[in-house]
């Protein structure tokens, strides 16, 4: 079930909702029945374990015997340090895949280090302009306009090169309008010419035109459009994201288009906001208006304290099937008597018995949560809309897993060590 999940999910193909929830359905419960299959072992190992230490110092065979003579005992506990450990496994393979879709996905909303401030009513265009001035003395503020407004108007408005189309994952729509400097802004070079009458193809493509057409109906009524065409020039983009044709407000105005401020703009190139800056004028703006700094790609890390909690419960429930300060006579007494009773032989026991305990736990775990982790992240990252980019393959974090796998019993026998056993007995 596991492997059909994964497998039609990474198919290069879109689901429904139904599809992506059938998928995704499957998936676990695969995973669960995997879990519950392995339920056995946690009883098993200990007793293979047990059997197999006859070579071992007299510490941890002791420690081996004993696990394996409580295992009605540690059974249960060892179960939940796999399950615990097949859990945080499992997320951190998640989130290794959905964070690389994620990231194949991001669409930037401005150049890097670009502050943004809009969602502003027009009335409010110029406190928000003052608060940024009064936030970030000196620094030049950008306008981009818009021909469109909150009412419900049909009015209709579009710009385009014959025979080429831009990115439809580009940061604006297909027109930006403003002045020379969102020019200058959304080239990334101040020396980009200027002219109030002529738009600016800004592309990645290896395109020539003198014009473009601009289609536009201002009654909103369903009229015929008019067909207007304008002088151009096209300048290759440094980003293929950064593609729009750049129109003029002042053909927009010569049409008969009232703009009004849509986005206020700060040029990285021109002066950088810092993230101090930036709560400071969060601070000062209040509900005016929405700032936003583009920083790139930044992946979410919440499911890390979520891991880290599964990997503690392992730990505490690894400590738990170790057996915890309690042990029986016999190796106690042994252990008086052939290893001399001292403090470091009673932690190399309680060290040895809860680590091996872990161990037990931690690698039935790990065979359940790789392949659960990798099945669901499939369905997880399934595109169940058009606009959804192509599934893009990841590598599973192999060191967190090593870390895990290793790191947990080393643990759990440190505890063992530290918290073992007494050494008082009969």
């Amino acid at each position: 079930m596991m492997a059909f999940g994964g497998w039609t999910a990474s198919r290069a193909s879109h689901y429904g909702t139904v599809d992506f929830f059938g998928l995704l359905l499957v998936t676990l419960i695969g995973g669960g029945l995997l879990l519950i299959g392995l339920g056995p072992f946690a009883s098993w190992l200990p007793g293979i374990v047990g059997r197999h230490a006859e070579r071992l110092p007299l510490p941890v065979r002791l420690a081996a015997r004993d696990l394996a003579g409580r295992r009605a005992a540690a059974a249960p506990a060892i179960t939940l340090t796999m399950v615990a450990t097949a859990s945080g496994l499992a997320l951190a393979i998640i989130a290794t895949g959905v964070t690389e879709q994620s990231r194949a996905a991001y669409v930037p909303q401005a150049r890097p280090g670009t502050l943004l401030v809009g969602y502003f009513s027009p009335e409010q265009a110029g406190a928000v302009r003052a608060a940024i001035q009064r936030e970030l003395p000196g620094a030049p503020v950008i306008q981009r306009e818009t021909w469109k407004d909150d009412s419900l108007d049909f009015r209709h408005f579009d710009v385009r090169l014959k025979d080429v189309y831009l990115t439809e994952e580009s940061m604006y729509p297909a027109e930006a309008i403003g002045d020379e400097r969102l020019l200058r802004y959304l080239t990334g070079d101040p020396t980009t010419p200027y002219d109030e009458g002529t738009a600016v193809v800004i592309t990645a493509a290896d395109v020539k035109a003198d014009s473009v057409d601009v289609d536009y109906d201002l009654t909103g009524k369903g009229e015929p459009e008019t067909v207007k065409t304008i002088p151009a020039t096209v300048v290759r983009t440094a980003h293929p994201q950064m593609e729009t044709i750049f129109v003029p407000a002042k053909v927009m105005r010569d049409i008969g288009y009232r703009l009004r401020p849509d986005e206020l703009i700060v040029d990285p190139s021109l002066r950088r906001v810092s993230a101090g800056e930036q709560e400071r004028l969060d601070d000062r703006l209040g509900e005016l208006a929405d700032t936003y700094i583009e920083r790139g790609y930044q992946p979410s890390t919440g499911w890390m304290a979520v891991a880290g909690a599964a990997f503690l419960a392992a730990l505490g429930c690894a400590w738990v099937a170790g057996g915890g300060r309690s042990a029986s006579s016999r190796p106690v007494r042994v252990l008086r008597r052939v290893g001399g009773g001292s403090a470091a032989t009673f932690r190399w026991f309680g060290a040895s018995r809860t680590g091996l305990g872990a161990l037990c736990g931690t690698a039935l775990g790990a065979v359940a949560g790789f392949p659960i982790g990798m099945s669901l992240v499939w369905p997880l990252t399934a595109p169940t809309t058009w606009i959804s980019p192509p599934q893009v393959s990841f590598e599973p974090p192999w060191l967190t897993i090593a870390a895990v796998i290793v790191g947990l019993p080393v643990l759990a026998a440190a505890l063992g060590g530290l918290l073992g056993p007494a050494r008082k007995g009969p």
